[in-house]
This record gives C-alpha cells, structure tokens and sequence, in this order.
C-alpha cells in the first residue's frame, strides 16, 4: 500500500491512528479497539487509503506509459499451439532468406545502362584510335602491309608509323602489331573485344578475310562519377577468293567499321540504405502478418470442427 498509517476521529473529539496492513492502535482485536475509543469501521477505511502524491495533490501522476501501443499480453492469457509452432518456425526462415538475398543485393554494385543520341568523346576531334595484333603463320613479313583507307577520302597504302613486324616460325610466319586512329578499345567494364582470341588457321590460305564491325560508343562512370569512354562493336565475317579480270587477286584481311550515332553509358550505382531498410521492414511486417492470418484461419477452422465433432458426440 501507498500509506503507513491514517488518524480518524473517536468519540469525545479524540483522534486515533489506524496501522494500514495491521492492528488499530491500542488494541488486538475488535472489542479492544472499541474498548480504545477507535472506530472499526474508520480502521478498515484506511485500508482503502490510494498511494500519496509528489507535493501532496490528489490527482494522478502523468504514466509515460501511455503511449506504448504494443501492450504486453500475459503468457497465461495465450495458448500455444502445434501449428502456430511450424508456422513460425517457416515465418523465421522465409524471413532470414529474404533478408540474406536483400543484404547481397545492397552490397554488390549495380550496373544500370541507357541509351543516347550523342558523341561522348567529342574532343577526340573525330578521330578513333585503334590497336591491331595479327599474327599470320604462313606469310612472310616482307609480303606484311597495312593499308588505310576511310568515306573522308583517305587512302594511305603500306602504314608503318606505330607499327612493328615480328618473325614467326623462323621467319616463315610474321606478326603485325600497329596503332594508328580508327578505333578505341579499352580494358573496360562493359566494353567488349569480339575479335579477341579469333583463329581462322583453318580456312583456305588463298582466301580473304572481311570483317563488318558495327561500332558503339560507350561511357562508363563509376560510383565516384568518373567516366571512361569506350568503343563496343559487334562483328561479321566474310571469307572469299577474290578474281578480277587479270586473274586471282592477293588475298587480304579487310576491317571496315560503321560508327553508330547511339552511345551507351553504363553507370555503377549501390542501392541507398533507406530503400534497403524499407525492403527489409516491409518483408519482416509483411510475413509476420501473411503469417498470423493463416495461423488464425487454421486456428479458428480447427475449434470450429472440434465444436462439430462434440456437437455429433451429444
């Protein structure tokens, strides 16, 4: 109790104390009490006496407790149950899945592409630079020779500068490495070079080699907002023994490239932690909920039929 002790009026205009929890003052039992003056019915009022108030007001002290909207429900007010047991053990699981296939999600760095009408690499002055590596087994490297040529009317025939010719096979072979302007390709992320590895060591020795390249420009930005600029392209190949009128001509190796105005841009992007926090709340509030309602449909189904069976016992 919240009081130790009230003081109520005897007859005569005296006052007696009443031990809250215990005996009336002055007195063991009833008769002693009444013998003492006191009355007994003042002494079970003060059994009723409610807990004092910090500086002595009579109203209630403010609860902070009042605004906990997950109120507490007793255990011995709830009943377990068999199914409610697997349902929750499945709920946990199906949660922890979820949960592990977001997390993996938000760590690993995403790569969203678009596509644009632009020349992202505008100050290259027009110019692509390529990067040739041929290797050809069976020609000597006198007989090796590059010839350029583009719709701006250039025509360059016998292209040494940045060029180096290595002997294969005991100079029966010869391979052709050279770097001139035509086409970009870099070791980046989203770029791809379909010509790399290819082998045509099997087809005719006199026949030619023409290859269609479809060039895409490409941007790749990383998460720090840095970009790269790249060239992707896609390839055809064409192999054929080339005749005019004067006889066979020398077989040759063609690239012949078409630019495309479309450009690429990939962008590295990480999922932000708000969207992963929302996901994460809605998969844990959404299966425990899905989960309750088919526990209680189970539930309610299940006290339903016992009532049907003992209704069919009576």
């Amino acid at each position: 109790m919240g009081c130790a002790e009230r003081h109520f009026p005897a007859a005569g205009g005296e006052w007696r104390v009443a031990s809250v929890g215990g005996r009336p003052a002055g007195a063991g039992r009833p008769e002693e009490a009444l013998a003492a003056g006191s009355d007994p019915r003042g002494a079970a009022a003060g059994l009723a006496c409610s807990a004092p108030t910090p500086g002595g007001g009579g109203t209630m002290p403010f609860d902070f407790r009042r605004f906990d909207i997950y109120r507490k429900v007793p255990k011995d007010l709830t009943q377990p149950t068999y199914t409610g047991a697997i349902i929750s053990i499945c709920c946990c699981l199906f949660i922890l899945f979820l949960f592990l296939s977001e997390l993996t999600g938000f760590i690993t760095t995403e790569v969203v592409n678009e596509l644009y009408v632009d020349d992202p690499d505008k100050d290259s002055g027009g110019k692509i630079d390529v990067s040739l590596n041929i290797s050809l087994p069976n020609l000597h490297c006198e007989l090796v020779g590059l010839d350029i040529q583009d719709e701006m009317g250039r025509h360059e025939v016998g292209h040494i500068d940045n060029s180096m010719k290595i002997p294969l096979n005991n100079g029966a072979g010869c391979r052709f490495e050279g770097q001139f302007s035509i086409n970009k390709v870099q070791n980046v992320h989203g770029a791809f070079n379909a010509l790399g590895g290819a082998d045509r060591l099997t087809s005719n020795p006199l026949a030619s080699h023409d290859y269609i390249l479809k060039i895409v420009p490409t941007v790749y930005e990383d998460k720090s907002g840095k970009q790269q600029y790249s060239y992707q392209y896609t390839v055809a190949n064409k192999e054929y023994v080339a005749y005019s009128h004067t006889g066979r001509i020398i077989p040759a190796i063609w690239f012949r490239y078409d630019l495309s105005p479309i450009t690429v841009k990939y962008t590295e992007r990480r999922q932000p932690l708000y969207r992963f926090i929302t996901t994460i709340c809605a998969i844990i509030g959404g299966t425990f909920t899905v989960a309750g309602i088919l526990d209680s449909c189970i539930f309610t189904a299940s006290e339903a039929w016992k009532k049907i069976q003992l209704g069919k016992m009576h």
